[in-house]
């Protein structure tokens, strides 16, 4: 067992979270019972297995990791949309991308949702082609949300959830569509939704009137109608991205998407050790039959080593969680 500490790890880790309790006094112990990922309210160490250690029992058959990942700017840089991308942007060499698909292989998910992703040329340096099926969404925008399925799943695209663009035509930047794909385990499909949305409105009231906060609600309007259309089909269905909102079990704008359909927050409850204990804004959301696919203490953060954190990796941890359709 590794305990996280400031100093140099050995190896990248994927580490537990730590409990929310700690950091919001004012919640306590309901955050506890509101959590379905354990079943008491001491608080734990930032405590993770070492490499091939994650599942100290054999996993059951037909189990599924899932993670979400926002890649930070991930940027060929011989590629004709450079010169158009931020100037602050991280310039990533060779070495950089070596580094991100070391990590990319000790995450070893079965399906990872992607955010900042420029082209599946660029992806597939991180997840090569030999084993990982690239999809991405099909607008014009230097960043894209984009999944990368083992080459064993079977994978249907379906038309990108446009709606979430909310923007007006004629603003400056237009948003990021939603990437959504139907993946056969075996023969039980599981539709994917890989989203990533407005930035900014991180823990503000529902009521709030400031620019990012009417847009975030707006985005999750659209949210409501995608997963009102799920339950209607009777899917199993996932949603998850960089959702740029502290979400919790009582948060509105999470309680907005629960008004059609119940929904399962894998990070409920938790603090993430990314960043040394933040809250979560990446988040993987479970609706339909897999709320039931969800295996008990399966959520996990993979950290960086310190020594290979400088701004060319990226600034979000992978998060991830297993399934057993």
């Amino acid at each position: 067992m590794h305990i996280k500490t400031g100093g140099a790890q050995a190896s990248p880790v994927f580490v537990f979270v730590k409990r929310l309790s700690k950091y919001l006094p004012r919640i306590g112990a309901a955050v506890c019972l509101a959590t379905a990922l354990c079943s008491t309210c001491a608080p734990s160490a930032f405590a993770g297995l070492r490499d091939g250690q994650e599942t100290p029992t054999a996993a059951p058959p037909h189990t599924l990791k899932l993670a979400t990942w926002n890649m930070d700017w991930l940027m060929a840089e011989n590629g004709p949309l450079t010169a158009t991308a931020p100037p602050d942007r991280p310039r990533r060499t060779a070495a950089d991308f070596e580094k991100l698909a070391s990590y990319a292989q000790h995450l070893d998910a079965d399906i990872i949702g992607l955010q900042e992703v420029d082209s599946p040329a660029t992806a597939e340096q991180i997840f090569p082609a030999s084993a990982y099926q690239i999809f991405i969404t099909k607008d014009a925008l230097l960043q894209h949300p984009a999944l990368a399925v083992r080459r064993t799943l079977k994978v249907h695209q379906n038309p990108d959830v446009t709606a979430l663009d909310v923007a007006p035509p004629t603003a400056e930047h237009q948003l990021r569509r939603g990437l959504d794909v139907t993946v056969e385990i075996g023969a039980i499909p599981l539709r994917i939704l890989v989203l990533h949305l407005k930035t900014g409105c991180w823990d503000n009231p529902v009521s709030e009137r400031q620019h990012s906060c009417p847009t975030l609600l707006q985005q999750f309007g659209v949210l409501e109608d995608w997963i009102s259309a799920r339950a209607a089909a009777h899917e199993a269905f996932v949603i998850m991205g960089d959702f740029n909102r502290r979400l919790t079990v009582y948060d509105p704008f999470f309680l907005i998407l629960t008004h059609t359909a119940p929904l399962t927050l894998t990070s409920s409850g938790w603090a993430s050790p990314c960043e040394d204990g933040s809250y979560f804004i990446d988040h993987i959301l479970l609706g339909g039959a897999a709320q039931g696919w969800l295996q008990p203490h399966s959520l996990r953060v993979m950290t960086y080593k310190a020594a290979s954190q400088p701004a060319t990796l990226s600034d979000h941890c992978a998060v991830s969680v297993r399934l057993t359709p």
